[in-house]
């Protein structure tokens, strides 16, 4: 049994670093529709359920404080390389399609809030999930911090997260040959948009430019929690600390610290093990009514859906632009890419770039939603 905190630390970082490693190096096709993440949760789980950790003051003190600091850093480097100046040239179509599935999504939670009479901690949950759903885990971390979700009701949240998001990756690809028939009935033309520019960067980048962005992460850190700590409260603590980061990454994006690559890579680290800090937190044995969550979160994939065609047919918008919409908010910006690449190579930087701005609406939109979904319980 582990019962100091650094070692305790230690074995949720080597967890983390070999999986990534496995994933990198065995170039499994499961890990296209069951992303790392869940297996660094469930095993960070097991592990809790097994005994390896022990209870102690200790070891709460230090998941606090880790969990505390590297929340704002992750956010704020995750979003310092976003131009959302990109997202709006996109055109009318795509821009509209991103929109109506935003609005979807929202009524959709809180459709099935009204429907299935969510509970305090079902509604923390989804709550924390629609973060995810807007725009991606990091977010749903985010989002799950702020609204004190609950170790097992994030579990859930993951759950459902990851079980729907495979079945609506399957389902999108399954529908890409039948988009000229989809296009007829909705009276559209598909939309070939290119990007004049590349996102990010994708070069090698030395361990000197990874030690100075790590140094912004944790200035950014503890100044957030300073601001926080000293009586400026939005909801609670830890909203506080999140929206300030996010604020501070997103100015961050207009400023020459944009120019510093790299900062995708250490915050997909932080963010796991954040994701292995709340996995090592929960219990197996709690986790016995996922099914009704998952049906729960299958329900609002169709209302989506059903929002999503009607809005194609009104508003005369094509296939692509929907469900590569549809999925940036779902899955993220591989899987976005991904879908893209089945329509045309050259409309993959259009679900990048839906993608990405999903990063800053998914923390403020899982937000909103989630605190709407807590007071509907009241």
């Amino acid at each position: 049994m582990i019962s100091s905190p650094l070692f305790y630390l230690f074995t949720l970082a080597l967890l983390v670093a070999v999986i990534a490693l496995f994933e990198q190096k065995s170039r499994l096709k499961l890990f296209k529709y069951v992303p790392s993440f869940v297996f660094i949760y469930l095993l960070s789980m097991l592990l809790a359920s097994i005994g390896v950790f022990e209870q102690n003051e200790a070891i709460d003190a230090i998941y606090k404080n880790t969990k505390q600091n590297l929340l704002p850093a992750m956010l704020f480097l995750m979003l310092l390389q976003i131009d959302i100046r990109d997202f709006f040239k996109l055109g009318k179509s795509l821009l509209i399609a991103y929109s109506l599935s935003l609005f979807s999504f929202a009524f959709a939670f809180i459709f099935i809030s009204l429907l299935f009479d969510f509970n305090k901690e079902m509604a923390s949950a989804f709550g924390a999930l629609s973060g995810s759903w807007m725009g991606g885990v990091a977010n749903m971390v985010a989002v799950g911090s702020a609204l004190n979700v609950s170790q097992e009701a994030f579990g859930y949240a993951l759950i459902v997260d990851s079980v729907n998001y495979t079945i609506w990756i399957i389902f999108l690809l399954f529908l890409t040959p039948f988009a000229h028939r989809f296009n007829n009935f909705t009276a559209s033309h598909e939309q070939m948009a290119k990007l004049d520019s590349i996102i990010g960067c994708a070069c090698t980048i030395g361990a000197k430019r990874y030690w100075l962005l790590i140094l912004l992460a944790i200035v950014v850190a503890l100044g957030v929690n300073l601001v926080a700590s000293s009586g400026f409260v939005l909801l609670n603590y830890t909203t506080t600390t999140v929206v300030l980061a996010t604020v501070l990454g997103i100015l961050g994006s207009f400023t020459k610290l944009k120019t510093i690559n790299g900062s995708s890579e250490v915050s997909k680290t932080m963010l796991y093990m954040l994701i292995a800090l709340i996995g090592s937190k929960a219990l197996l044995e709690n986790f016995g009514g996922v099914g009704f969550y998952v049906f729960a979160g299958f329900c609002i994939l169709v209302i989506h859906a059903l929002i999503m065609v009607i809005g194609a047919k009104i508003l005369k918008l094509d296939l692509f632009s929907i469900a590569i919409a549809s999925l940036a908010n779902i899955g993220g910006v591989a899987s976005a890419s991904m879908l893209a690449a089945t329509y045309n190579k050259a409309l993959v930087g259009v679900g990048v770039l839906m993608a990405i701005m999903g990063y800053i609406v998914g923390t403020f939109g899982g937000l909103a939603i989630g605190n709407i979904l807590i007071w509907m319980t009241k």
